[in-house]
């Protein structure tokens, strides 16, 4: 578990989407295990992380849609509810008039439904749990939670980096006590 720390404008969300291979980089060579990250085919390289962006962006879908990002026939329904469960959204899907299908993006969808901030934090946990990558990247997953969730959300972060390799991206050096590693980024 690394934790990667600075202030606001250091450049975390851009080295992380660097490595997500979202931006190009302008000079420099990314390497993982050796390999430039340029070589690499990149839905073998994109399957193997998992990030969560401070942005969530949902679909005017269900909930099970967002959570999977499949087609509805392709859904693994139990896996989508295990993910749910684990990080803490069980309650508020349970009160959903369809439970997982019950549609979000109330104002696109006639009887869809919106989330919180700190709903659709977990919402977005969920998804990267059900990609189960071995990389799992947060980035300021907590900017829009009261304490008492942004707690919660480091517990649950530190329940689900077992066994994965994780970069958690913070402003806050407090935030990243659970981490083995804190590495400050600073004027780029």
């Amino acid at each position: 578990k690394i934790a990667l720390v600075g202030m606001n404008g250091a450049g975390k969300t851009t080295l992380v989407k660097l490595l997500c291979g979202l931006y190009t980089p302008t000079s420099g060579t990314i390497y993982l295990n050796g390999q430039d990250l340029q070589s690499l085919e990149p839905e073998s390289y994109i399957a193997l992380l998992a990030p969560v962006f401070q942005d969530i962006h949902i679909l005017p879908a269900s909930v099970a849609v967002n959570v999977s990002q499949a087609a509805p026939e392709k859904i693994d329904r139990a896996k989508v509810i295990r993910c749910i469960q684990q990080v803490g959204l069980q309650d508020v899907v349970d009160r959903l008039p369809k439970g997982i299908d019950t549609p979000l993006v109330a104002s696109l969808t006639p009887g869809a439904v919106d989330f919180s901030g700190g709903e659709l934090q977990k919402l977005a946990m969920a998804r990267a749990l059900y990609r189960d990558s071995p990389i799992l990247i947060l980035d300021e997953p907590t900017a829009a939670l009261d304490p008492l969730a942004e707690q919660e959300t480091y517990r649950q972060y530190h329940r689900l980096a077992e066994h994965k390799t994780s970069l958690y991206i913070s402003h806050r050096l407090a935030s990243t006590r659970f981490c083995d590693r804190i590495l400050l980024l600073e004027k780029g």
